[in-house]
């Protein structure tokens, strides 16, 4: 299966969004079950607002999907974003794993 690589845009909004604690716990949250915004905000110590941005940033990196219902704004993980997140980890390791057998092999040379 090939996978199209993500943009240097992409990349950026993933790794700003797993960059804070609070996005990652979101993110962990709504994994999980699904949850409104406002019962996330009711969760953390900061304002409704900021929990909502908070989401609006995990959206853009397409982490999470937000479902008008109601009143409520509900959110939910996005199974194909961290999927897609995953797999970038994955070639990381990948390089990584490439290069210990590299300087494994040279190391035996010697």
């Amino acid at each position: 299966m090939v996978v199209d690589p993500m943009s240097d845009a992409d990349l950026d909004r993933l790794f700003q969004a797993f960059a804070d604690a609070t996005r990652r716990d979101i993110v962990r949250r709504v994994t999980v079950a699904e949850y409104s915004v406002s019962g996330l905000a009711a969760l953390y110590a900061m304002s409704f607002a900021a929990v909502q941005k908070h989401v609006a940033v995990l959206e853009r990196a397409s982490l999470v999907t937000k479902e008008k219902r109601g009143r409520e704004q509900i959110v939910r993980g996005n199974h194909e974003g961290l999927q897609n997140a995953r797999r970038l980890l994955d070639e990381y390791e990948a390089i990584w794993r490439q290069r210990v057998v590299r300087i494994a092999d040279i190391l035996a040379e010697g």
